[in-house]
């Protein structure tokens, strides 16, 4: 039977090199592959964590913004919304992330599901949003 391990998750921006260096500064992620495809008009770069942590940022010339003004509003459109990152310090990690850039959608608060678990959401400086989790 096939197994299945997340790998990545892809992000389009508009700005590569400023998303680039948020995920390095906020989330201390380094640079794995780099690629241009002018004549898609296309610049990407894959950023990876020591812990697995992967993620494809890819710049397209005329992309178009998406902005959800919170986190029930991205869930009124079908499709991709967020990901979310489990850490170990969910406070010091919010703090260090909005420091980094971020904005802050919802501060750390005790999720209604799970017991023991805290969440946070903030935006990256496009818009996209994370979700922030620790027990």
């Amino acid at each position: 039977m096939t197994t299945f391990a997340f790998h990545h998750v892809g992000l389009s921006v508009g700005n590569l090199d400023a998303e680039r260096r948020f995920y390095r500064d906020a989330f201390g992620l380094t640079p794995e592959q780099q690629a241009e495809m002018p004549r898609a008009g296309v610049r990407m770069a894959i950023l990876h964590g020591p812990n697995g942590l992967r993620i494809e940022l890819i710049e397209r010339t005329g992309s178009t913004e998406q902005n959800f003004a919170d986190v029930y509003d991205g869930a009124s459109v079908q499709g991709y919304f967020h990901f979310a990152v489990q850490v170990t310090d969910l406070d010091t990690t919010y703090d260090d992330v909005l420091a980094a850039g971020a904005t802050s959608v919802s501060a750390p608060a005790a999720a209604m599901m799970l017991p023991g678990l805290r969440y946070a959401y903030v935006k990256d400086p496009e818009g996209n949003l994370i979700e922030l989790l620790g027990y």
